[in-house]
């Protein structure tokens, strides 16, 4: 998006009617915000959106309606030019990682600065891919932390070679270890995973941040 000389117009989203006010009366003390509408509910906040087109939503991720997410995924479906900007109390980075995964462009905590806010609005001035987050150290470090793998490191071999489209044979041969000793690693891998088949273990696998996705082949079960 890009907006030029005009204002930012905004729409903001939150059941509480003073945390609403309040966010209203810190962008209208800027020249270049404006508050485009307001919204109480997850399903408000939709018909609105799609009335008014807004370039920036400030959203609430524990508004009456459809899932915080849900709602995420909706606006960025139906109005991609749009920047959606989460402000929560909940510092938490799995809910971080969940929001942003769904397109929000922003993950303000409603803790932060002013100015942290602003800056996360001022962001829908430019058609980039950068993406502000405003949380604790404590969760900056989490979210940097590698996930914690349900799998073990043999187990985690074996599935990275069946995303490179290896048989059960061929990984045997690999890592010098009988075929029955791959299955049981495999059988293991779709317990933890909950899957039931090698392509869902892979795309588990990727979701869950365990192996990167590559241009694999697809898989051999023999």
């Amino acid at each position: 998006m890009s907006t030029g000389d005009r204002r930012i117009r905004v729409l903001i989203a939150d059941d509480h009617t003073l945390f609403r006010e309040g966010i209203a009366e810190i962008l209208a003390r800027e020249k270049d915000l404006e508050v485009a509408g307001e919204a109480d509910s997850g399903r408000g906040l939709l018909a609105i959106a799609r009335k008014i087109h807004p370039d920036a939503i400030i959203v609430d991720v524990e508004m009456p309606g459809p899932g915080a997410e849900a709602t995420v995924r909706e606006i960025v479906s139906e109005l991609p030019d749009t920047r959606v900007i989460i402000l929560t109390m909940h510092d938490d980075p799995g809910l971080v990682e969940k929001m942003l995964a769904a397109g929000a462009r922003a993950y303000v905590i409603k803790g932060a600065t002013r100015e942290a806010l602003l800056a996360a609005v001022r962001g829908a001035r430019h058609d980039d891919q950068h993406v502000v987050v405003s949380v604790s150290r404590e969760t900056v470090i989490r979210l940097r932390e590698p996930p914690e793998s349900p799998l073990s490191p043999r187990e985690l071999e074996v599935l990275t070679a069946v995303s490179a489209g290896l048989s059960n044979a061929q990984i045997a041969a690999r890592l010098f270890i009988t075929e029955g000793t791959v299955k049981r690693h495999l059988t293991n891998v779709y317990v933890k995973l909950d899957v039931t088949t090698r392509m869902n273990a892979i795309n588990k696998a990727i979701e869950m941040g365990l192996i990167k996705p590559r241009g694999f082949r697809h898989p051999k079960h023999y």
